[in-house]
């Protein structure tokens, strides 16, 4: 007997599958004698049709908002906004209060507010003020890539090799916008850098409130982050470092980057991440020489992401494509920098895609439905198919071939492009390590930086004490747990469905945008346990990403599900911990700091330093433009920002070539002969010298981080006993002897200005000898 078939459009879909003939007779038989009637059949395929209606329409009624809905959520997104941007500039605000507060800078003359800039960043400041003092700015800006003012004897393009392009855009802007009959270029420069860091505390509250879904983790991201600014930026110390332009850009492209991973975020939405997405990350490759290795740590996280098929393969191809082209438009822009096209990111792109192209061939084929089944082509490796040992193994083995190409493109790439010697970074991180020992004196000098050693206890206390930490670690555990559990259905072959998740499922570990957060946290913390410097990538993050998890539902649900909790209802219990926790985190962290945050700003400064104000006064009174000065670099900076004269090095820690050339200044704290310092003061073509008490005179407690100790150590001058060091060297130290004002040092140099800092002494162009 012949059975009617319900026949619905777009309800049923009936599968029919083949089976063995003895086997379907007999179902045929009994279904037979169990079948009913022709009309009961009718009666049961309409009941069936008029079933499955209601419960589409039931499906698809919350699929609908009302207009309340809408006008609700818009609301709930412009609230949201507003929240954002006042939080941003209340920042920006504290921090102006608190830079007049602690520099007096109204009340101080020109010379002083720009020794405010300090840390040789002053140096940045000179070039803005000379482009806004230009009576030509496309003139201006053609002396800045031809500049032969700067370094003696060297012709460098500035904007290339300082990065400059910061200054470049504020001084145009200065000048297009008629600013300069409302407001002085020093202010306009350091209110453009606080506008910046309003950003960058817009850009963490988006961030955060991307990934929880409610502006309330915003607000506790900007109270945790003002709460640990110490370790969280460097605008406090100096403002026209290049990390307090660079990172407001970063801290966009990585709100952007959320928007553009996540899933609930429409058409249009990801539009405008992709958009936003591309303009930062071209701008934070412009601003700044190190943003590279930035965007390089960000691009391992999608790798990592997109082997353990975290992400969609669509968006880590657009996220590609954008990185390559922001990278070569940044390399034009930079005068054709090879360092662009050497930097690990472009290999490692290289690497991914190479390991990814026959994938995307077979893909292509128009026969790829006889080679393999759809659910083979989703990765490169076919990781989906076989048994759990091996994908491991496959995923392994992905992991090797992309590195190894990426290596080896990178080598390859070094051969054809001509790149500057970087070989220092390789011996600096062998010596931090302790893979070997060194008499260097540029890599000893880097690994005694502050910012390149490890850090403090104290690092780890402050963040425990302000609670950032405990709930970072919180977090972070449940996060990478459910990232586990989520790898781990999928290499165990087990369907997921992250695209449709409720908060009542409980799947944090699913969103693509947490899971990269966990990656990106995770590979900056331990960069900061390496390198104290690096701390200044990593709190601000930590602090989006614990407020987050303690604001978001889908996180508690997380738990939720784990314990199994049965007497409260987990979506409702969820819903109040997300709200009542960040209440109680938020009147705690109010009560502990709100009175210190406001006793910053009605603490007064006491930033005094009349010796630097006296030399440089000085030079630009009694010495002619065209001087040259050696001395440290920090001063320097501040003698070129001050005076206009040439200098010997500036203070670039990237730069080989002027590390060498600050190691040729710093020989008048060695034990060199007056004969042998003058020979190298006259080859870098130095007019004068200036000798620092607080270099020649260090008594710090680490010595061998000392100048003259490195001096020492890199000339031969001492002998190293396990710990003890002995001296051997015929000639006493240069800083001191000079200031006998005896012979032979009188032959070469003579002292034309001291203070209770500085000894300035002009490098004889006739040698007069004196017994």
């Amino acid at each position: 007997m012949t059975g009617l078939r319900c026949r619905t459009s777009d309800t049923f879909e009936v599968a029919e599958e083949e089976e063995e003939e003895p086997r379907r007779a007999v179902e045929d038989e009994e279904a037979e004698e169990n079948q009913p009637k022709v009309g009961e059949q009718e009666e049961l395929c309409k009941q069936k049709v008029e079933d499955s209606n209601k419960q589409e329409s039931t499906d698809r009624a919350p699929k609908r908002p009302s207009a309340l809905n809408a006008v609700q959520r818009v609301l709930g997104v412009l609230f949201g906004c507003l929240v954002a941007v006042a939080c941003g500039t209340l920042y920006a605000a504290y921090l102006s209060a608190f830079h007049e507060r602690k520099f007096w800078f109204s009340m101080r003359q020109e010379v002083e507010r720009e020794l405010t800039f300090q840390g040789g960043s002053a140096i940045y400041y000179y070039y803005y003020k000379h482009m806004v003092a230009a009576t030509s700015f496309n003139r201006a800006f053609y002396e800045l890539t031809k500049d032969d003012r700067t370094l003696a004897g060297q012709t460098i393009n500035a904007v290339e090799r300082l990065s400059l392009y910061p200054e470049v855009v504020t001084s145009y802007i200065y000048r297009v916008s008629g600013s300069q009959d409302m407001v002085e270029p020093v202010y306009f420069y350091v209110g453009t850098v606080l506008a910046l860091q309003a950003v960058y505390a817009t850009a963490l509250f988006t961030c955060s409130w991307l990934m929880s879904g409610t502006w309330v983790a915003g607000m506790l991201t900007v109270a945790w982050y003002v709460i640990n600014r110490p370790d969280a930026t460097k605008v406090e110390q100096a403002l026209p470092l290049r990390e307090n332009w660079a990172l407001p850009y970063y801290a966009c492209q990585v709100a952007a980057l959320t928007g553009f991973l996540s899933n609930n975020v429409g058409l249009a939405g990801e539009l405008l991440c992709y958009l936003t997405l591309s303009a930062t990350t071209f701008t934070f490759l412009l601003v700044w020489e190190h943003s590279h290795y930035m965007l390089f740590v960000q691009a391992l996280c999608l790798f990592l992401m997109d082997s353990l098929d975290l992400v969609p393969p669509r968006k880590l191809s657009d996220i590609h494509k954008l990185y390559v082209s922001s990278l070569l438009l940044a390399s034009f822009f930079h005068f054709h920098n090879a360092a662009l096209l050497v930097s690990p990111l472009l290999s490692l792109l290289i690497g991914s895609g190479l390991a990814r192209y026959p994938t995307e061939v077979a893909s292509s084929c128009p026969i790829r439905n006889t080679l393999m089944s759809s659910n083979l082509l989703s990765r490169g490796f076919q990781m989906k198919k076989g048994p759990l040992v091996a994908r491991v193994m496959k995923l392994c083995f992905h992991f090797h071939l992309v590195f190894s190409t990426s290596i080896t493109v990178n080598y390859l790439i070094k051969k054809v492009v001509p790149v500057s010697k970087g070989e220092f970074i390789l011996k600096f991180l062998e010596v931090k390590f302790g893979l070997n020992m060194t008499n260097d004196f540029v890599s000893n000098l880097l690994v005694c930086q502050e910012s390149l050693q490890s850090p403090g206890q104290d690092l780890y206390l402050r963040l425990t004490q302000s609670s950032i930490l405990p709930f970072y670690l919180l977090v972070l555990a449940v996060c990478v747990v459910s990232a586990l559990q989520a790898v781990f259905t999928r290499l165990s072959g087990q369907e997921t469905q992250n695209d449709e998740r409720r908060p009542q499922d409980g799947y944090v570990g699913e969103r693509p945008e947490v899971v990269y957060h966990v990656f990106h946290t995770l590979i900056f913390g331990s960069l900061t346990l390496l390198f104290d410097g690096m701390k200044y990538f990593w709190t601000p993050y930590m602090c989006a990403f614990a407020a987050f998890g303690v604001c978001s539902p889908d996180l508690w649900m997380t738990v939720f599900r784990w314990l199994r909790v049965k007497s409260v209802h987990p979506v409702v219990l969820s819903l109040i911990l997300s709200i009542a926790v960040p209440t109680i985190i938020g009147f705690s962290l109010w009560r502990e700091y709100g009175h210190r945050v406001l006793t910053d700003l009605s603490e007064l400064g006491e930033f005094y330093d009349p010796d630097t104000a006296k030399l440089i006064g000085w030079i630009r009174t009694h010495l002619p433009a065209a001087t040259v000065f050696a001395a440290s670099p920090q001063l320097l900076g501040a003698i070129k920002c001050g005076s206009d004269a040439a200098v010997t090095s500036l203070p670039l820690h990237s730069d080989l070539d002027m590390l060498r050339r600050s190691e040729d200044t710093y020989q008048v704290y060695s034990m060199r002969s007056a004969e042998e310092v003058y020979k190298i003061l006259t080859s870098l073509k130095a007019n004068y010298v200036i000798v620092e008490e607080s270099l020649c005179n260090d008594f710090t407690l680490d010595q061998g981080c000392r100048i003259k100790d490195l001096l020492d150590v890199a000339n031969g001058h001492v002998i190293q006993d396990n710990v003890k060091m002995f001296a051997f060297s015929r000639h006493r130290r240069f800083c001191h002897e000079i200031k006998t004002n005896l012979s032979p040092y009188t032959n070469y140099f003579t002292r034309v200005f001291w203070n209770r800092s500085y000894h300035v002494y002009r490098i004889n162009t006739v040698i007069s000898f004196q017994y």
